[in-house]
C-alpha cells in the first residue's frame, strides 16, 4: 500500500466551490486535484494500491481529511474539475471524527496533519517528507515497503506541520535538485516505485528458475 498526504494550507473546508475557480475561491484546490490524478492515474487504468489524504486546512474550518481510496474508487476521471467536484461533495457532508463516505471511493471527517501521522506511525507505516534538500532518491536504494509520502502544496509546508513531520520520525527525500510541482513529485516517486517493483519481480522469478 502506498499513501500520499498533500497539504493544503488555504484549501476550503465547507462551502460550495466553483469548479471554474478552483485556484482562487478554492484556495488552490487545482493543487490537490492534480496531485489526486497524479497518485491514482495510469494508463486506461487506476492503482488501486493507492490512497491520497488531502488535508484542507482553509476557511472557515475546523480543518477536514478527504481520503481518496483507489482501491474503492468509481467515476473518477483524470482532471481537475472531476476531483474537484468529488471534493466538493465531500465537504457537503456533516463531517465527524471518524470518516464517512460522499461518494465510492471518497471519505471524510474533520481531522489535521497530528491525527494522521500518529495513525500511521500506531501501524508502523514508514513516513517520507518530499523536501527539496532531502536525501536524493535516486541514491537512497529506495526500498520501500507501505510508504507514506508528505507533501506540501504550492506553499510548502509551514513550519509549524514542518516540526510534526520531523518529530514523528520522518524521512527527508528530494526529488530533483530544482523545485518541481507536488504532482509531479508525485510521478517520479511513482516511476521509480514501478522500476524497483518490476526489477524485485524480475530477481524473484530468476531465482525460481
Amino acid at each position: 500500500m502506498k499513501d500520499y498526504v498533500i497539504i493544503g494550507n488555504k484549501a476550503v473546508t465547507g462551502g460550495k466551490i466553483s469548479l471554474n475557480d478552483l485556484p482562487g475561491s478554492a484556495g488552490r484546490m487545482d493543487v490537490l486535484c492534480r496531485c489526486v490524478t497524479a497518485s491514482l492515474f495510469i494508463s486506461f487504468g487506476m492503482r488501486r494500491d493507492v490512497n491520497v489524504h488531502l488535508i484542507l486546512k482553509g476557511e472557515p474550518g475546523p480543518e477536514k481529511i478527504v481520503r481518496f481510496c483507489g482501491a474503492t474508487m468509481k467515476s473518477l476521471n483524470p482532471d481537475e474539475r472531476s476531483s474537484g467536484s468529488m471534493i466538493q461533495k465531500a465537504l457537503l457532508v456533516d463531517a465527524k471524527e471518524t470518516e464517512t463516505q460522499s461518494t465510492p471511493g471518497v471519505f471524510v471527517r474533520t481531522g489535521n496533519l497530528s491525527n494522521l501521522l500518529e495513525e500511521f506511525k500506531n501501524k508502523n507505516r514508514m513516513l517520507i517528507y518530499l523536501k527539496e534538500d532531502g536525501e536524493d532518491i535516486f541514491k537512497t536504494g529506495f526500498k520501500l515497503e507501505d510508504p507514506v509520502f508528505i507533501l506540501g502544496d504550492n506553499q510548502g509546508v509551514f513550519e509549524d506541520d514542518e516540526n510534526l513531520i520531523k518529530n514523528s520520525g520522518a524521512v527527508s527525500i528530494s526529488v530533483g535538485p530544482i523545485s518541481l510541482l507536488s504532482s509531479q513529485c508525485i510521478t517520479i516517486i511513482h516511476n521509480q516505485m514501478d522500476r524497483n517493483e518490476i526489477q524485485s519481480a524480475q530477481n524473484q522469478s530468476e531465482q525460481n528458475e
